[in-house]
C-alpha cells in the first residue's frame, strides 16, 4: 500500500473528489472544482516518490521526462479507484489524483474510456495554482536539544489528527498510528505501519541514542496546524513517540470554558499560583491563558522556563516576554530560576515543580514580591499543598509550611472529561485560595481540614472538585459516570448528585 493512501484517505473524508499534490507546494483537495480545507504542508519531490510508491515507476518517470506527463489509474485499499495525472515542470513534479467514483478500474495504465484528463474536463477543474517560492522549510523546527524535527511524512500524519480534532498522536515502529480523541484512543487501520527512521529529520547522534535507551523531548511548528510537542523513548518494540497538538497561540481563559472564573489570578501583584492535575488534563493551557492574560492586561515583564516551549505568548504595547527552553537556554529549572531572579521579571512562569531545589527557588521568589505560576502532578489541591510540604525533610517542613502559608494565592486542580453531547471535553477544576483559614491550616501542619476550607469557601472563590462536577452533571455537561471515574471522593460526588 502506497503512502499516498494516507492522503487520498483524508480527502475522502472530507468529501473531496480530487487530490492535488506538488513539490514545493501544500497539497490540495477539491469536491468538484471547490476547494477544501487541508493543512498539509509542501512537499519534496523525494517525499513525492516516497508517497507515491509503484505509483511514480521508474517507467512512469522515463515518459514525463520525454513526454512532459503520463496518465495511469490506482485503486487505493481505503479510498478506492483513482485517476492519475502526473507532470513535469520546471522546478519539480504535479499530481493529480480524481476519484473514479462507480467505475470499475483495473490497477494499470488508464484506458481510453475514462482518462484523467478528461474527468478533470467533466468538473471544470482549474490547473493547479502557481504559488511563488516559500521560504525554504515547512516547519520552522525548533527542536529542544536541537537534534530530531518531524519529517513531512509526520506532518501529513499530524494535519490528520488535527483535522478530526485529535489532542495526540501515538506512532510506534512496525504498529499503526494511535490518535486521542476527546480522552479516548482510536488506531488508524487505513495508513501503513509506522516507519519510525521515517517519521522525523535526524540530527546528530539523537536516533543512536534514542536505541540504547534513552528519550529526546522537542517541540516544533507545523504550518497551518500550530505547535506539536515530540517526545520520544525506546520501548520493548522499538522506537516510539507521542506527539502533543497544541494550538501556536495561548488562548485566551474565556475560551477554555472552565466553571469558574480564574481573572483575577492573572492580576495578582505576588504570590503562587499552583496548577495540579495528572498528564494531560490542560494544566500547560490554563497556565499559558492566565500568563496571556496578564501580559494583555498588565504593565509586566514576563518570564518563563518550559520544557519544551509550548504556547506562543504575545506581548502587549506596555508588556515583555523572555522564554526560556530547559536544555537549549537554561540547563534546569533550579538554575533557570536562580537566573530569572536577577532578569527584572514581575511574572514567572515555571512549567512545572519537578523537585526540592525548584519548589524552595520558586516560594523564595513568591515571597520576595513576584507572581509565580506554575505546575505540579497531584490530583487534589490538598494534595498538591502535602506534595510540597513532604518534598523537605522533617526538620524543614515546620519552615516550609510558614513560607507556603504566607506566598499560596490559589491552587487550581484540574480535570477534562467527555462533553456528554457531541464531541470535545469539558474542564471540572478544583480550587483552594490562599484565605486566612487555609494560611493558619497550613501554617499548623492542619492538611486534613482543608477540604472543609472548600467546602466552606464558596463566597471566596473556592470549590470542591465533587462540588464542580455536581454541577456540570446537572447542567448536562458531562455524564455522572464520567464524573464518578473523575471524582476523588466518589461518596462525596454521590451525596451531592443525590440533591439534584
Amino acid at each position: 500500500m502506497a503512502r499516498i493512501d494516507s492522503l487520498l484517505s483524508i480527502a475522502v473524508d472530507q468529501g473531496a473528489n480530487e487530490l492535488r499534490i506538488g513539490s514545493d507546494r501544500e497539497p490540495g483537495i477539491f469536491s468538484f472544482g471547490a476547494p477544501l480545507r487541508l493543512n498539509i504542508p509542501s512537499m519534496s519531490v523525494n517525499v513525492m516518490r516516497e508517497m507515491m510508491g509503484d505509483i511514480l515507476s521508474a517507467e512512469r518517470e522515463e515518459i514525463i521526462r520525454t513526454k512532459g506527463s503520463v496518465e495511469a489509474t490506482y485503486q487505493s485499499a481505503k479510498a478506492g479507484s483513482f485517476l492519475v495525472t502526473i507532470s513535469s515542470r520546471p522546478d519539480g513534479l504535479d499530481a493529480v489524483f480524481v476519484s473514479a467514483g462507480e467505475h470499475d478500474i483495473a490497477e494499470q495504465d488508464a484506458s481510453p474510456v475514462m482518462t484523467a484528463t478528461a474527468a478533470r474536463a467533466m468538473v471544470d477543474v482549474t490547473p493547479y495554482p502557481v504559488k511563488p517560492a516559500q521560504p525554504a522549510a515547512s516547519t520552522a523546527a525548533c527542536g529542544v536539544k536541537g537534534e530530531v524535527f518531524p519529517s513531512p511524512l509526520l506532518e501529513i500524519l499530524i494535519a490528520r489528527a488535527d483535522s478530526i480534532g485529535a489532542s495526540d498522536l501515538h506512532i510506534c515502529e512496525g504498529s499503526l498510528p494511535t490518535l486521542r480523541i476527546d480522552g479516548r484512543l482510536h488506531r488508524l487501520d487505513d495508513v501503513p505501519a509506522v516507519v519510525m527512521h521515517d517519521m522525523f529529520k535526524w540530527d546528530g547522534d539523537a536516533e543512536a541514542r534514542l536505541t540504547q535507551g534513552g528519550s529526546v523531548d522537542a517541540a516544533s511548528d507545523v504550518m497551518n496546524i500550530g505547535r506539536v510537542r515530540l517526545h520520544l523513548y525506546s520501548t520493548s518494540k522499538g522506537l516510539a513517540a507521542a506527539v502533543r497538538i497544541l494550538p501556536t497561540v495561548a488562548p485566551s481563559l474565556r475560551s477554555l470554558g472552565l466553571p469558574l472564573a480564574l481573572d483575577d489570578l492573572a492580576m495578582l501583584p505576588n504570590g503562587l499560583v499552583l496548577l495540579c492535575g495528572a498528564t494531560g488534563s490542560g494544566k500547560s493551557t490554563t497556565l499559558a491563558a492566565i500568563a496571556q492574560e496578564a501580559l494583555l492586561r498588565r504593565s509586566i515583564m514576563l518570564v518563563t522556563l518550559e520544557d519544551p516551549i509550548e504556547y506562543d505568548l504575545a506581548e502587549s504595547a506596555c508588556s515583555l516576554v523572555r522564554r526560556r527552553w530547559i536544555g537549549r537556554d537554561a540547563p534546569d529549572f533550579a538554575s533557570g530560576l536562580r537566573d530569572a531572579l536577577r532578569e527584572d521579571p514581575d511574572v514567572l512562569l515555571v512549567g512545572e515543580m519537578r523537585d526540592q531545589e525548584t519548589i524552595s527557588l520558586a516560594i523564595t521568589a513568591a515571597e520576595t514580591g513576584h507572581l509565580v505560576l506554575t505546575s505540579i502532578h497531584s490530583r487534589s489541591a490538598a494534595s498538591a499543598v502535602e506534595r510540597i510540604v513532604d518534598s523537605y525533610s522533617p526538620e524543614s517542613r515546620r519552615q516550609v509550611r510558614v513560607q507556603l502559608a504566607e506566598s499560596l494565592r490559589a491552587v487550581v486542580a484540574q480535570r477534562l472529561l467527555p462533553r456528554a453531547h457531541g464531541s470535545g471535553r469539558v474542564a471540572a477544576v478544583e480550587v483552594l485560595r490562599g484565605s486566612r483559614a487555609v494560611a493558619s491550616m497550613i501554617r499548623d501542619g492542619k492538611m486534613e481540614q482543608i477540604a472543609t476550607a472548600l467546602q466552606s469557601g464558596q463566597r471566596e472563590g473556592m470549590i470542591t472538585l465533587e462540588r464542580c462536577l455536581a454541577n456540570l452533571v446537572k447542567a448536562r455537561a458531562i455524564r455522572a459516570d464520567d464524573a464518578k471515574s473523575a471524582a476523588n471522593d466518589p461518596d462525596t460526588l454521590g451525596a451531592y448528585l443525590d440533591k439534584l
